[in-house]
């Protein structure tokens, strides 16, 4: 669509994979605030894609549905970047947009950036400058590949400006914002506080731990997922640990034969195992949650502002100002760190944190009003 105003913007913001949403949620509503100077389209790459958890997220984000849905599905690295790149490109070209937005770290950020950046489209990356400096992890190369290509760099932390500037970006790219994923959460906590997914599980706030699980370093490897599930299993008798299980985790569990680990107790205590939830209810499970065990980034940056202690099962994170300002401890995936980490937390020795500088719910709002202002 053609507007004639010299500062007219077309966007295209693109999501790909569940964590993606929570972050174009507050964007999309700070965009439709500027109806005379943006034209925005939301395109799902469909990179991971459920029916019914999808729908929850749009419902419980308030998200409008995808303009375009690119369908590509799962398959390996190369494959779905491939698709990605290719059904993007014809996105591209038929809607000629002045600016893509791309966030987070999947595949598709990575592969839509370069298919932007090679049609002369500029590109902003929202949550850039993280780096777990960890080649392993298919994340790190779609960061790093998409903070080099992009023209527009928003990032959520001085530490992660530091990490481009290191890298030789240039400092008028980088405009720090702070955190689009605690905007969401701080728009629902009000609406998360007020169901009752805890008590109908018969779980009593403060009294049972949070627990998500599915990177392959830890779930694809029998030995190492035997000894994540004998550390909780002795959590879990001190207190239950509620479960949305990844598919991927009770696939391998199944495999692996150790779905035993997977059930409560006739007390109460042992391990809650649940469908995946939609973002609402598990947000209602961890703020209420006495700790999280996870191996999840947002969960890290999310425990942070809700004051919960984070154990955070990796060797490494892209996210360490939750580490340094905020209640999380990085312990790899060991059974006696697992046990000592929780034990720290049960004991009453974890010290709570602060929430980091500009993680006050107004990040979209800046990021939007640099855009008008700017691009």
């Amino acid at each position: 669509m053609e507007s004639g105003k010299e500062n007219y913007l077309k966007i295209l913001n693109v999501v790909g994979a569940r964590p993606n949403f929570m972050k174009m949620a507050p964007i999309i509503k700070a965009m439709n605030r500027y109806p005379d100077e943006i034209e925005h389209l939301l395109v799902h790459t469909g990179q991971h894609y459920d029916e019914q958890m999808s729908r929850a997220f749009f419902d419980d984000l308030g998200m409008p549905k995808p303009d375009i849905d690119l369908g590509v599905g799962s398959g390996s690295h190369a494959e779905q970047t491939g698709q990605v790149m290719v059904k993007f490109e014809q996105v591209c070209l038929e809607e000629k947009p002045d600016l893509v937005i791309v966030v987070g770290d999947v595949n598709s950020t990575m592969a839509c950036t370069i298919t932007a950046k090679k049609l002369g489209i500029r590109v902003a990356h929202v949550e850039a400058g993280l780096r777990s400096r960890d080649m392993t992890m298919p994340e790190e190369i779609n960061r790093l590949c998409t903070d080099v290509l992009c023209d527009y760099l928003f990032t959520t932390d001085p530490g992660a400006d530091e990490n481009l500037r290191a890298e030789g970006v240039a400092d008028e790219k980088i405009i720090f914002v702070g955190n689009v994923m605690i905007d969401t959460l701080l728009q629902h906590k009000a609406m998360a506080e007020k169901l009752t997914t805890g008590r109908d599980m018969g779980l009593e706030a403060g009294e049972y731990a949070g627990l998500t699980l599915h990177w392959p370093s830890n779930v694809d490897d029998r030995e190492i997922l035997n000894g994540i599930f004998e550390a909780l299993i002795s959590i879990a008798e001190q207190l239950p640990i509620v479960f949305p299980i990844h598919p991927r985790t009770r696939k391998m569990m199944e495999v692996f034969g150790l779905t035993h680990y997977l059930k409560l107790r006739e007390d109460g205590m042992g391990i809650l195992v649940t469908e995946p939830l939609g973002y609402l209810e598990f947000l209602h499970l961890i703020m209420n949650a006495r700790m999280v065990l996870t191996d999840s980034g947002g969960l890290q940056e999310e425990t942070t502002v809700l004051g919960v202690p984070c154990i955070t099962l990796r060797h490494n994170t892209e996210r360490p100002i939750t580490v340094e300002q905020g209640t999380n401890v990085v312990i790899g995936n060991d059974k006696q760190r697992i046990l000592a980490a929780a034990n720290d937390v049960l004991e009453g020795r974890v010290v709570g944190g602060h929430v980091p500088e500009k993680w006050d719910g107004k990040s979209a709002e800046r990021i939007v009003e640099w855009l008008v202002g700017n691009a």
